[in-house]
């Protein structure tokens, strides 16, 4: 029997893939988007690379992955009728982490997030007529809680469906936790709802730049338009993921819902550039809260205007990032640190790693092709 992972080729769901692989002893059935065979394990190969080297790849590759080459969003993800039949018979239980993030598109968001996660309940449902089904965690987000501010949200107050959302993704998601939970009433379940996830704080590499991309924009600008003494709840990767492997592997979680998240112990901005100017040896930023209207027009003008260049692309991104960034909202994560005993990593402790990191790399990731031997 298999944990059955969507979004093994993503930035997080490689995290959870890698930890299954090195501390669990179950096998994965993983759906992969892909033409052929090889294109698919290619794939997986560039997602994985960032935790592990090629042989212990391929061996797990060979003794514990079995890969379904289907389409999230098709039906029954486009399998053959007999693969189909695999992957239900197969699976155990289900961790559904894939998830489109585009924050501007409704129609990619309903597709994806919405058609996406009905298929995923589907093939669950089928596995617990089968043969029943462990549990079913998945994988949403804290912008379900919708427009917010100068708030500490917990858990079981943060979906109200009379808030206005902040884009399609928020929308989405919240409303995949409603399917998960009306769809799935007899199949244990555990959402999963991480804050603004960026970077690892193990080591400076990653394969996610959007929103250090956005982070960057706003570390090379003398003056920012936020109030200094407003959090903004940041998650390094590493801690969400073992969160959600934990909880998913223990018998008898505590809790139906958790905040992968900083919580109240999320850093100020001013605590945040203090850091990243001591480490560059340069001035922090002044704050001018007062522009902020003005700002966020600019802002908008230049994505809007100057595409194709650096400024414009980080005003692009930047454009959909700043409802969350001057929310001061906090997501308390007191289920999650109490159950396991563990905090996240402060972002101050990694981010101008990371930030070296990416602006060196141009924003990429040095991927290692398949060894031509294999």
């Amino acid at each position: 029997m298999a944990i059955f992972l969507t979004g093994s080729t993503g930035y997080l769901g490689a995290h959870v893939a890698a930890l299954l692989l090195e501390g669990h002893s179950d096998q994965l059935n993983l759906l992969v988007r892909a033409r052929d065979e090889r294109e698919a394990e290619v794939r997986l190969w560039r997602s994985l690379q960032l935790h592990m080297d090629f042989p212990v790849f391929y061996e797990h590759l060979k003794s514990r992955i079995r890969i379904f080459r289907g389409d999230l969003t098709e039906s029954r993800f486009g399998l053959p009728a007999d693969e189909y039949r695999v992957l239900v018979k197969t699976t155990e239980s289900v961790i559904h982490c894939a998830a489109s993030l585009n924050r501007k598109s409704e129609k990619v968001c309903l597709n994806v997030n919405l058609k996406g996660t009905l298929e995923v309940i589907k093939a669950a449902q089928a596995a617990r007529d089968d043969h029943g089904l462990r549990r079913f965690s998945d994988v949403s987000t804290v912008a379900i809680a919708g427009h917010r501010s100068n708030e500490v949200v917990i858990e079981d107050e943060a979906l109200d469906w009379n808030r206005s959302d902040y884009d399609p993704y928020a929308r989405t998601k919240k409303f995949c936790e409603h399917m998960v939970h009306e769809l799935l009433p007899d199949v244990t379940h555990t959402v999963f709802r991480p804050s603004i996830i960026l970077g690892d704080s193990r080591y400076p590499e990653t394969t996610q730049f959007d929103m250090v991309r956005a982070f960057v924009f706003l570390a090379g600008l003398p003056a920012l338009p936020f109030r200094p003494t407003d959090q903004i709840d940041i998650v390094n990767v590493d801690f969400v993921a073992e969160s959600i492997v934990t909880i998913h592997q223990k018998e008898r979680p505590d809790n139906a819902i958790y905040h992968l998240s900083s919580g109240r112990d999320s850093q100020t901005f001013r605590e945040l550039t203090d850091a990243l100017a001591r480490a560059r040896h340069k001035k922090g930023p002044v704050y001018l809260p007062a522009l902020e209207k003005p700002f966020s027009s600019i802002n908008n003008w230049l994505a809007d205007n100057m595409r194709g260049n650096a400024i414009g692309f980080g005003a692009t991104l930047l454009k959909v990032f700043i409802p969350y960034l001057v929310w001061n909202t906090v997501f308390d994560n007191t289920r999650i640190t109490t159950e396991t005993g563990k905090k996240p990593a402060p972002f101050s402790a990694y981010s101008y790693p990371l930030l070296r990191f990416s602006k060196a790399g141009n924003f990429a990731y040095p991927y290692r092709d398949w060894p031509e031997e294999t």
